[in-house]
């Protein structure tokens, strides 16, 4: 069987599809898994040994493109290869009607998305030869899986997630560079977000680190991404004497920094989903979004968010005249903190008995 993931979107996107791969490959090890991404998001799944072939595309060129027939000539252009990949199935993961474009360009016998009720576009939609109505209320990996399951007639996992991401020896030797200046335990802090309204303010993230080492002696690793070191030095101007280090790894240095972390806060950005993939302690500081659907998929992590303001119901608002959303205190975050770790605590104890 010869199968088209097609995936698009920015790194915390392509990360929660990850299971849904992982799901197919353990249980169809002999089938050829291709799959379409963004270039700009690909990096997280090059080398990964489930998918046979990465195709990357740029669907940046595309956004001015304004009648569907300009769009369907850019994305011929651009998928020669995924045009000549003789598909059984394609199964658009995405939901917009670019990537359901790709999926008919695929020539694939059969395409699978999400019905109406799931997609962004609801365009997309025109494209599919069959359609997958998953539970509403779910996790955005846990829907992902569901229309895996469906399309390629998976039996019912009901496992944890797995999350395959390669890395290589480099990355290994940049995260523990990176460690070794800790010099142990250590906190991953990451402040920076896709949306201005998914930040929590800089300066609280500092106080978060000095609280953090006041009170529970553990120093703080702050990561960032190209163009984002101002972000993290006001992180360290309000950290007062505790021991913080600003750092700006590359993507697959960040998830092996990640897996020798004690734990991790941040809002709904790429970073915190490979955190999530990396299997550590994380706490979610969400405001516009809503951490059921984006956050982890562990109930033993914490998603912080004010409950209690009536605006954040299907928000998804990239600017916000209000923006009280994030009006998050410190100390609610750190209280978060304590009752993971101490959650974590219990779980290692109930381990070795």
């Amino acid at each position: 069987m010869r199968i088209l993931f097609v995936k698009l979107g920015a790194i915390g996107d392509i990360v929660h599809a990850l299971p849904a791969l992982a799901d197919a490959r353990r249980e169809l090890p002999n089938a050829t898994i291709d799959w379409v991404a963004e270039a700009r998001s690909a990096e997280i799944l090059r080398g990964n040994p489930a998918i046979d072939t990465l195709l990357e595309i740029d669907t940046h060129s595309m956004r001015k493109l304004r009648t569907p027939d300009a769009l369907l000539g850019e994305i011929r252009r651009q998928a020669g290869p995924v045009r000549s990949g003789d598909y059984d199935v394609a199964i658009d993961l995405q939901g917009l009607l670019k990537s359901a474009l790709i999926a008919k360009v695929s020539r694939a016998r059969q395409r699978w998305g999400f019905d109406r009720s799931g997609l962004k576009e609801s365009a997309a939609g025109l494209m599919y030869s069959d359609r997958v109505a998953t539970e509403r209320g779910i996790n955005v990996i846990e829907k992902n899986r569901q229309l895996v399951r469906r399309a390629l007639d998976l039996r019912d996992l009901a496992g944890p997630a797995e999350f395959p991401i390669a890395t290589e020896p480099e990355h290994y030797l940049e995260a523990q560079r990176i460690a070794a200046e800790a010099g142990g335990k250590f906190a991953l802090l990451n402040p920076a977000g896709g949306w201005v309204t998914k930040l929590w303010p800089a300066e609280n993230y500092g106080r978060l680190a000095e609280k953090i080492w006041t009170e529970l002696g553990i120093g703080s690793i702050v990561t960032t991404g190209p163009k984002e070191m101002e972000l993290a030095a006001r992180v360290g101007k309000n950290s007062g004497n505790a021991p913080v280090i600003l750092a700006e790894p590359s993507l697959k240095g960040f998830y092996e920094l990640a897996k020798r972390a004690d734990f991790y806060v941040g809002g709904d950005t790429g970073p915190t989903h490979i955190a999530v993939a990396a299997g550590i302690p994380i706490v979610g500081i969400f405001g516009p979004t809503e951490w059921w659907r984006n956050g982890s998929p562990r109930a033993d992590d914490i998603g912080v968010g004010r409950e209690d303001i009536s605006c954040r119901v299907d928000c998804h608002r990239r600017t916000c005249s209000k923006w009280i959303c994030m009006d998050i205190s410190v100390d609610t975050v750190f209280e978060a903190v304590v009752r993971r770790i101490e959650k974590a605590r219990e779980n290692a104890k109930e381990a070795t008995v």
